[in-house]
C-alpha cells in the first residue's frame, strides 16, 4: 500500500517543479488532467479487480500488478511527450486497482470485528505514509538530480518488495474446485442487491467526500505551498510529510480506540459512526488555513485539518466495507466503493485545477472541500443503518442480511 501511494503521488512534486512545467509547457488545467489521469483508469478497474480478489486470492494478483506499476513508474522518467506521460499514468492506475479490494478481502478472512479497526488503521497508514514519504523523497530527487531520475529511482527501488513477497507469503491461489465454490458464493450477492442498499450508497458518498480532501492534498498540496505560501520545494515536501504522517497516526489510533470501546460491549455501528462524524467535522478546519494571514497559522491548520480527518479513515472503512457487508461480496463491494474514491481523485485533481485557473488562488478549491466534508458527515448519520445492509441469497434462495 505504501509503495503504491509513493508511485501514484510522486507526480505531485514534479508538478510544482518549474523545469518539468517548462518541458511539457503545462498550464494549471494541464496539471489537473495529468493528476486526474491515474484516477480514471484506477476507478474503472476497481470492480474487475474486486472480482479477481474474490476468486483468485491475494498473492499472485498483487505480485503481477505490482511489477507492472513499478515498471510503468520507472518508464515515466523516459517520456518526452505529454501523451506518453498520461498513458503511463493510466497504466499505473490499472495496475494499482488491485491493492484495495485484495487488502480488504485479506482482512475480512483473518480478523474479527474487535480487531478490524486496528487492522484497517494499520493498512491505511500505508496510503498516508506513502504520500508523506513520497513528497519529501520526490522533492529531494528534484533538487539534487532531476524529475527523470526521480521516476526511475522510485519505480525500480519499489521492485525490491517482490523478493520477500514471493518468498515468504503462502500462495492462496485456490484450486479449481475452490474457484467454482467462490463463484457460487460471489453470486449469492448480486450487483443489484448491492446497489439497492442505502449502506452501500452511504459508503459511496462518504468515501467520495473523504477521498476528495485527501486526494486534493496528494495532488495539489505541494503546488499550494510553493505557489501561494512561497515555500521551497524541499520545505513543501516536509510539510506534506507532516500532514500525511498526522492522518496516518490518528487513523491507527482511532481504529484501535474504537476497537477497545466495542470490545467493552458498545454497539459497533454507533461507535464507528461517532468517530467518523467527528473526523469529518475536524477536517472542516482546512478553511481556517485557507484564510490564515500568517504562514505559521496556515501550515498549522493545514496539518491539523488533515490529521483530524484520520478519525474517519479506519472507522468509515470498517463500516462501509466490513461490518455491514456480507462476507462473500467484500471484494465486489470494495471495488464498487473504490470507484467512488477514484472518482473523487479525478474530480478533485481536475476540478481544483479549474477552480485555481478561474479564481486565481487556492481559497476557492478549499471552500469546495468544506462542502464535501459536511456532506460526508450527513451521509454517515443518515445512511449507515444495520437494517439497510446488503442482503445475500442463501442456499435455498431466501434473502438474509450480512
Amino acid at each position: 500500500m505504501l509503495i503504491s501511494f509513493v508511485d501514484r503521488t510522486s507526480i505531485s512534486s514534479t508538478l510544482a517543479d518549474p523545469a518539468f512545467i517548462r518541458h511539457f509547457a503545462l498550464s494549471s488545467v494541464d496539471r489537473g488532467w495529468i493528476n486526474a489521469a491515474f484516477f480514471w483508469s484506477y476507478g474503472v478497474f476497481q470492480v474487475p479487480m474486486g472480482w479477481i480478489a474474490d476468486r483468485y486470492g491475494v498473492k499472485w494478483p498483487y505480485a503481477i500488478s505490482f511489477a507492472l506499476w513499478c515498471l510503468a513508474t520507472a518508464l515515466m522518467g523516459a517520456v518526452t511527450a505529454l501523451a506518453g506521460l498520461v498513458m503511463l499514468r493510466l497504466i499505473i492506475g490499472v495496475a494499482e486497482a488491485i491493492v484495495i479490494p485484495a487488502s480488504y478481502r485479506w482482512i475480512r478472512n483473518n480478523f474479527d470485528e474487535s480487531q478490524n479497526g486496528l487492522a484497517v488503521g494499520i493498512l491505511a497508514m500505508g496510503n498516508k505514509f506513502g504520500p508523506a514519504l513520497g513528497a519529501p523523497v520526490g522533492a529531494w530527487f528534484l533538487v539534487n538530480y532531476s524529475w527523470r531520475v526521480m521516476f526511475i529511482a522510485t519505480g525500480l527501488m519499489g521492485l525490491l518488495w517482490l523478493i520477500p513477497w514471493l518468498l515468504m507469503v503462502r500462495s492462496d491461489l485456490p484450486a479449481k474446485s475452490e474457484i467454482t465454490e467462490a463463484n457460487l458464493n460471489a453470486r449469492s450477492v448480486t450487483l443489484g442487491n448491492i446497489m439497492s442498499s442505502p449502506v452501500v450508497w452511504g459508503g459511496l458518498i462518504t468515501n467520495f467526500c473523504y477521498g476528495y480532501f485527501t486526494f486534493y492534498c496528494m495532488t495539489w498540496m505541494p503546488a499550494y505551498l510553493v505557489e501561494q505560501r512561497n515555500l521551497s520545494i524541499s520545505r513543501s515536501g516536509l510539510f506534506t510529510f507532516f500532514s500525511f504522517a498526522g492522518i496516518a497516526i490518528v487513523a491507527a489510533i482511532a481504529g484501535w480506540a474504537a476497537d477497545r470501546i466495542i470490545a467493552r460491549g458498545f454497539d459497533p455501528i454507533r461507535v464507528r459512526k461517532a468517530f467518523t462524524v467527528v473526523g469529518f467535522a475536524g477536517g472542516c478546519t482546512v478553511l481556517l488555513g485557507a484564510y490564515a494571514n500568517s504562514l505559521g497559522m496556515a501550515l498549522f491548520w493545514n496539518v491539523l485539518s488533515l490529521s483530524l480527518l484520520g478519525l474517519v479513515t479506519a472507522n468509515n472503512l470498517v463500516l462501509s466495507r466490513l461490518t455491514l457487508i456480507p462476507k462473500p461480496a467484500i471484494g465486489l463491494v470494495t471495488g464498487v466503493q473504490q470507484l467512488a474514491t477514484s472518482l473523487a481523485g479525478g474530480v478533485s485533481a481536475s476540478l481544483s485545477g479549474w477552480l485555481l485557473h478561474v479564481g486565481g488562488s487556492y481559497e476557492l478549491p478549499m471552500v469546495v472541500i468544506l462542502g464535501f466534508l459536511v456532506v460526508g458527515a450527513l451521509a454517515t448519520i443518515i445512511l449507515y443503518r444495520s437494517e439497510w445492509a446488503p442482503r445475500v441469497t442463501g442456499v435455498h434462495g431466501k434473502m438474509r442480511q450480512a
